[in-house]
Order: structure tokens, then C-alpha cells, then sequence
């Protein structure tokens, strides 16, 4: 199937690869399906919108740039999202995109978390947590690297 992005373009898809977010993400409700696109030459993805061109998240994967980061996820997260292993499991942080990149943010506080094998995902707000929603993915030292 063809799908219209924000970022790519017309692009085929293989229908079995959508993911299906039952209670939407907040702020987006409505939007139920989505398609997780790599961003060639980095370490981001599209985490776009079936139905909606426009809706599209950069995201990676938060353990890549925090290598720390940890969280348990609620009983009720398991369940929904019918997870058996830690195989299941893709992890994903939704980032900030600035101009200038250096000072991009990403969201520790809600990961975006896929059951990959059943193509579920959910938005997982963490309560009583050191996470917040903006980290910087790059320190003062990495930005004096580049």
C-alpha cells in the first residue's frame, strides 16, 4: 500500500509493518496506525501517521544516546500491549527538533514503547521519575566536538 509522508514522499509500505496505538498518542487521538521510516545516514525514524500526512515524530531509540536511562513499565502497560519478553520490545523516545540539531531534546518521560511482535504500541507517561519531557541529546562537550 502507498501512504503520503511528511518527510519522504509517496512511499510503499508493507501493511503487516503498521503500528497500532489503540488509545492514539495524546495530542493525537484520532490517529490510531502508524509506520516507523528510517532516517538515512542516522540514527533517527519517522514514526509516521497512516492517515495524516502531516503527523510525524522524529524519534530513535533513547538508550542509544542515554545509556542509563531505565524504567519499569506498569503492569497495565504489559498487559495492553500483550508483551511475553523483553524481545517484544521497542523502545522509542519522541525528540525535539531544533535549529540549531545541538540543541535537540528528547522526551525520557514518555517512551513510546511497541510490542514489535503483535505491532501494538503505546505512549507510556512515567510518573515519579527523574525523566522529563525536554533532555538534551547532546551535551556542551559533544556540541564542542562537532
Amino acid at each position: 500500500m502507498n501512504i503520503q509522508t511528511k518527510f519522504h514522499g509517496v512511499q510503499e509500505i508493507n501493511q503487516d509493518d503498521i503500528i497500532n496505538f489503540p488509545s492514539g498518542i495524546p495530542g493525537f487521538l484520532e490517529e490510531k496506525e502508524f509506520y516507523i521510516l528510517p532516517l538515512e545516514g542516522t540514527d533517527l525514524f519517522v514514526l509516521q501517521s497512516v492517515k495524516t500526512p502531516e503527523v510525524a515524530f522524529i524519534v530513535t531509540d533513547p538508550f542509544v544516546l542515554f545509556p542509563q536511562y531505565e524504567f519499569d513499565l506498569p503492569k497495565e502497560a504489559l498487559e495492553k500491549l500483550g508483551i511475553q519478553t523483553d524481545k517484544d520490545v521497542a523502545t522509542f523516545a519522541i525528540l525535539t527538533v531544533r535549529d540549531p540539531f545541538e540543541e535537540t531534546t528528547a522526551n525520557l518521560q514518555a517512551p513510546l514503547v511497541i510490542n514489535q511482535t503483535k505491532k501494538i504500541g503505546k505512549q507510556i507517561i512515567l510518573n515519579q521519575t527523574p525523566y522529563q519531557t525536554k533532555h538534551e541529546i547532546m551535551t556542551p562537550q559533544d556540541q564542542g566536538e562537532r
